[in-house]
């Protein structure tokens, strides 16, 4: 008895959620300035908040990818006949 797959949802994708974490640290660092992103201890950089935006974009596009996936795998599953999904494949039956 196999479980039913669940319908994909894009909130559940961790990918975007950091992205927009990366984001938002990144818009604060260009608003309030680098100092209030770097951690303590960290060499000084310039564009600190320019990186944070691009990680913000890389995993923007990790999470459409895998969500994309995602769907494209919850189709195929919806797609297959529920006939052959009960019966036994041939190899089995010999």
């Amino acid at each position: 008895m196999s479980r039913p797959v669940p319908k994909p949802v894009w909130w559940k994708n961790t990918f975007f959620w950091f992205a927009a974490i990366l984001a938002l640290l990144g818009l604060a660092g260009l608003i309030f300035g680098q100092k209030i992103i770097r951690d303590p201890g960290q060499v000084k950089e310039n564009g600190l908040s320019w990186i944070y935006l691009a990680g913000a974009l890389v995993m923007y596009a990790n999470g459409w990818m895998s969500h994309r996936q995602a769907i494209q795998i919850y189709t195929e599953h919806e797609e297959e006949p529920t006939e052959s999904k009960q019966q036994p494949r041939q190899s089995e039956q010999t």
